[in-house]
């Protein structure tokens, strides 16, 4: 390991805000609204309040895939949280989701409005309330929602961890990084053995599991997150490229990964979606 430089830590932290980056409206040491904001609320069913990130493509592609089963019940419209704004700060925002992250959903359709809040719980409301995407026997039930906790309690070393040390500190630390890096080679041998064995990470049937995981795991063996592909030798992986490309071929999973998108080329760019007919006006082919 190279010579780095020690930090010894104060006895007590201090919270600088300008230490963020551009990363510094997006995180604090304390919870609650910063500014007053109602959300906006348009005519559907469900309300989210998202971004394209991959906790938030998780959302849209499960969705997109309700709607395309015919179940018009799942109408949706989708209004971008800025994270970088501080938008998920407004009071209005709080109120839906208290921890103050993407994505937040309103569901209106019942007597009282409910929200939802944490993605992997947004996902398992809308499987329960539809009766899709997760099996009803017990076997095939509870192997689906082993794989969605095993995702929600694993990203954070992708995310946080390893996405962050690699591509996003502002200075590369040899430690953090092979730290991180370790446990996700873990995690993409642990998901390129399971799918060896399947089709899918639950077995044969595609799942809340696979919506859940996908928009992570499969876009990073795919090079499109933290460009750390060649790094961590994803294409080894050949089991995660080939359920990474199937999923990604999935007509709902092209839909939903540009909703909220507001980077990257202009005719894959999606603010707002309130209707099916959004998509004629973007290249989700």
């Amino acid at each position: 390991m190279s010579e780095e430089q020690t930090y010894t830590p104060p006895k007590v932290w201090v919270w600088d805000d300008q230490n963020g980056g551009k990363f510094t409206h997006i995180n604090r040491p304390i919870s609650g609204a910063t500014h007053k904001k109602e959300l906006p609320v348009g005519k559907h069913p469900f309300q989210l309040y998202s971004l394209a990130t991959p906790n938030g493509v998780k959302v849209t592609v499960m969705l997109e895939e309700l709607l395309a089963l015919g179940i018009e019940e799942a109408e949706y419209d989708a209004y971008t949280v800025n994270i970088l704004e501080g938008e998920q700060f407004s009071t209005g925002f709080v109120d839906v989701n208290p921890n103050s992250k993407i994505p937040a959903l309103l569901d209106l359709s019942n007597e009282q409005p409910l929200r939802v809040f944490e993605s992997g719980a947004i996902l398992l409301h809308l499987a329960n309330k539809f009766d899709r995407f997760l099996p009803i026997e017990a076997h095939a039930r509870t192997e689906a929602l082993n794989w969605l906790f095993w995702l929600q309690g694993s990203v954070p070393y992708l995310g946080g961890g390893f996405g962050h040390f690699y591509a996003y500190a502002p200075s590369k630390i040899e430690y953090p990084i092979n730290r991180f890096t370790m446990e996700v080679k873990r995690h993409l041998d642990l998901l390129d053995n399971t799918l060896g064995r399947h089709q899918y990470l639950a077995g044969d049937d595609y799942t809340l599991a696979d919506i859940a995981t996908w928009p992570w795991y499969g876009a990073l063996v795919k090079g499109l997150l933290y460009e750390g592909g060649e790094f961590l030798d994803v294409n080894s992986y050949r089991h995660v490229v080939r359920w990474a490309d199937e999923i990604g071929e999935r007509p709902a999973a092209k839909r939903g990964r540009l909703v909220n998108r507001v980077w990257g080329d202009e005719d894959k760019q999606m603010k707002e979606r309130h209707a099916a007919s959004d998509f004629d006006s973007v290249n989700w082919q």
